[in-house]
């Protein structure tokens, strides 16, 4: 990083390094920070604010570009936020210095850590340093009361002017996490300079014979405990890979050696072909917006998962055969089940297979939507039995359900099949019942 180009570093009256950042323009995106350190700085502020809502306005006016240039030096940070308005306020945040022995104890576990002291000498900072910190009881990162505001608006917590600041500092933070150690008492230059000194002492006592002090930690790696912990600031995955356009082929099974007793290749190899489109097919929907937000679908029975197999896979016949006896269906029957599948899986499923006896209130809700659904005079005459209105003069039929729809049915060849979607309107549907496609086998 060049200070030219993203920050000043000077040194304050009492001897302590002091950094001025210039003002950052607006974040693009709907994020705020982008590396781990930023979220974990974003994660320990949202966790201890006491007032949530003076942290929102905060955001706003660091989104709108509102805050000035930020210095940063020990237990300090200082920059000048404006308004809507433009009025000023000098917003100050205060957070408590690490003293000189936990600045001891810091030191040493990194010198400890062979991956540590590397990647602090190369000016880079682990994410996990910060649990390794809290080991050596060194806790880098705010806690709960940890972060006292200032500021000439008056408020006595966390007012917008200092939540707008602190959401600046996760910002400066992506760009230098060596922000942090300068805010809690030790700029860059010190730290590296003590930090090269110690492993040095500590490789000339090697030399000499004496075993390093912690040569039984583990150098390489970050134990499972302290990944888990930093699950919930980790930076986000990266973007997926693209989907395939469609599933993928299953393998073969046509060997030389033949099948064990009981074993039937042709079987597998569909069910083989049913699990790669259901793969595809939930891949789609879980990458598909709002996915995280649509209730988990239930199991299915049995029985329906023969018919939605004999729907998805249009397999042949003899496969055909034995999907219809797994769903309890003649032969004859299960392609009016796989039309309603298509048309509305479990709950044309059900609406195909179940009668039932509407109570008052649900009969008098069917009877009214009818009532609305045609103007006065047009609407065909039907009779009811239980909750199917069949239309007199005509072999088309209405199915009200549990949840309020109407299903249009067709009779063919003597027996009833689904002949289109659900839908609210019982008109619409009922001229579905005339579009609708015959049933397949």
């Amino acid at each position: 990083m060049n200070d030219d180009e993203y920050g000043t570093d000077a040194v304050g009256a009492g001897g302590g390094a002091e950094r001025t950042f210039a003002p950052l323009p607006p974040p693009p995106g709907r994020g705020f920070a982008t590396s781990w350190w930023g979220r974990a700085w974003l994660k320990a502020l949202e966790d201890t604010a006491l007032d949530g809502q003076q942290l929102k306005k905060g955001r706003r006016l660091a989104r709108e570009g509102a805050v000035g240039a930020v210095s940063v030096r020990p237990g300090r940070i200082t920059a000048v936020v404006r308004d809507r308005d433009g009025t000023g306020h000098r917003s100050d945040v205060l957070l408590q210095e690490l003293s000189d022995e936990a600045w001891d104890r810091f030191l040493d576990m990194a010198v400890d850590r062979a991956g540590h002291i590397a990647a602090l000498l190369d000016r880079e900072m682990p994410p996990h340093l910060v649990e390794d910190a809290a080991g050596a009881g060194v806790d880098l990162l705010p806690g709960i009361g940890d972060l006292e505001p200032e500021c000439t608006c008056g408020t006595w917590d966390h007012c917008p002017h200092s939540g707008a600041l602190c959401y600046q500092v996760a910002r400066l933070l992506d760009e230098d996490p060596f922000v942090l150690l300068l805010l809690r008492g030790r700029g860059e230059r010190r730290l590296l300079d003590e930090l090269q000194v110690r492993s040095t002492a500590r490789a000339v006592r090697g030399a000499e014979g004496g075993a390093p002090e912690g040569a039984d930690r583990e150098a390489h790696g970050v134990p499972a405990d302290e990944a888990f912990a930093a699950a919930s600031i980790l930076p986000p995955l990266p973007v997926p890979p693209p989907v395939p356009e469609e599933p993928g082929l299953p393998p073969s099974l046509d060997t030389e050696a033949g099948p064990p007793s009981g074993i039937d290749p042709a079987a597998l190899e569909v069910l083989a072909a049913d699990s790669a489109v259901r793969a595809h097919r939930m891949l789609l929907e879980a990458l598909a917006p709002g996915h995280g937000r649509q209730p988990v679908p239930a199991e299915l029975t049995p029985e329906q998962d023969a018919v939605r197999m004999a729907a998805d896979a249009r397999p042949e016949p003899w496969i055909a055969k034995r999907l219809a006896e797994g769903s309890g269906r003649p032969r004859a029957e299960l392609g009016a089940a796989v039309s309603a599948w298509r048309y509305g899986g479990v709950a044309a499923l059900a609406v195909l297979d179940e009668e039932w006896d509407p109570d008052a209130d649900s009969l008098a809700r069917a009877r009214a939507r009818l009532a609305a659904a045609w103007e006065e005079g047009e609407r065909p005459q039907s009779r009811a039995a239980r909750a199917r209105w069949t239309v007199a003069g005509a072999d088309v039929q209405l199915r009200y359900d549990r949840d309020g729809r109407w299903w249009p049915y067709r009779k063919e060849r003597g027996r009833w099949v689904p002949a289109g979607p659900a839908d609210d309107d019982p008109a619409s549907a009922l001229a579905g019942a005339s579009a609708g496609g015959t049933s397949e086998g």
